[in-house]
């Protein structure tokens, strides 16, 4: 796989990076992004292919799930460099189907691993929250649905979060920023905003 992705490279250069030479050049020198965009790990969800940008575009942090945890030093040096240093305009959380974090999360049985129930434990309230609306279906049309019901409240719950950080807050309220739930579908490849 790594020989495919190097030559993979000669390609990019040959191609993409030569016609942009100019446009690489000046990336060579900083970065300017308009856009922090905080997503899933998941290898099909990747943010510049799904939305047309270019590299330098959009500065990106993903994890499992594309949740943003209360309290996380981690999480909050992005903020805080995104928000201050790049001065993005706007902060996106986007979720995606057929998210294996969310299907965790909607599944009932026990998990022998370590760290994944803990890391999912940030986004429970999305389900719980779906619950109260409708129960878990048996069925595997009506499950599907409700576990897209827990994938996009899991974003509405994530951008809740995001706003529980000082630096979002007084950014939105300045007008600095806004945020942005987004949500991409596998199946037809199209990216809806849903809050």
């Amino acid at each position: 796989m790594i020989d495919r992705f190097l030559e993979g490279n000669k390609t990019f250069i040959e191609g993409e990076f030569t016609e942009h030479r100019e446009y690489y050049r000046d990336l060579a020198t900083g970065q300017s992004p308009t856009v922090l965009w905080i997503g899933c790990s998941d290898s099909r969800v990747s943010p510049d292919r799904i939305t047309g940008a270019m590299a330098g575009e959009i500065f990106v942090h993903r994890n499992i799930g594309n949740i943003v945890r209360v309290g996380d030093w981690n999480f909050a040096t992005i903020l805080e460099y995104a928000v201050k240093h790049l001065k993005v305009s706007d902060i996106v959380v986007c979720g995606h189907s057929d998210c294996g974090a969310m299907k965790a999360l909607a599944s009932d049985k026990e998990s022998n691993e370590a760290y994944i129930p803990l890391w999912l434990s940030n986004a429970m309230q999305a389900r719980k929250d779906v619950e109260k609306r409708m129960p878990k279906p048996s069925d595997p049309e009506g499950l599907k649905k409700w576990r897209r019901m827990i994938e996009e409240e899991n974003v509405r719950l994530q951008i809740e979060n995001l706003r529980t950080y000082p630096i979002v807050r007084d950014a939105e309220k300045e007008g600095k920023i806004t945020v942005h739930g987004l949500y991409f579908d596998l199946e037809t490849g199209k990216l809806d905003q849903i809050a």
